[in-house]
């Protein structure tokens, strides 16, 4: 029975940890840019765009296309940062039991 609750404690412990994480994701930020600094996007949280920076070359009139690519790729670059932040809280929250496969529980990075 000693065991049983040193893992129900262990469980909650990690619980906890989980939760502090997600909380962490909700505020973590990334900037992705491309065409060497020319589009730089800010993602916040899950991927949320909190701000858009536009070199004023690439606001002449015939660029729009050239803009369209360099936004998508700035909001890519700036998505794949922000992955990988939150991978790393969540991978520090699961401790020990990151990318462990247990049944009925989702894997753990």
């Amino acid at each position: 029975m000693k065991d049983l609750n040193a893992l129900m404690q262990q469980a909650q412990a990690m619980q906890q940890r989980l939760q502090d994480a997600q909380a962490k994701m909700a505020e973590s930020a990334a900037e992705g840019s491309s065409g060497g600094g020319m589009v730089t996007i800010a993602l916040r949280g899950p991927g949320e765009i909190t701000s858009v920076k536009i070199d004023d070359s690439l606001l002449t009139p015939g660029e729009g296309e050239i803009l369209a690519d360099l936004i998508i790729a700035a909001h890519a670059d700036a998505k794949r940062r922000l992955d990988e932040v939150n991978n790393a809280l969540m991978r520090d929250a699961a401790g020990p039991m990151a990318g462990m496969n247990i049944p009925g529980m989702p894997k753990l990075f």
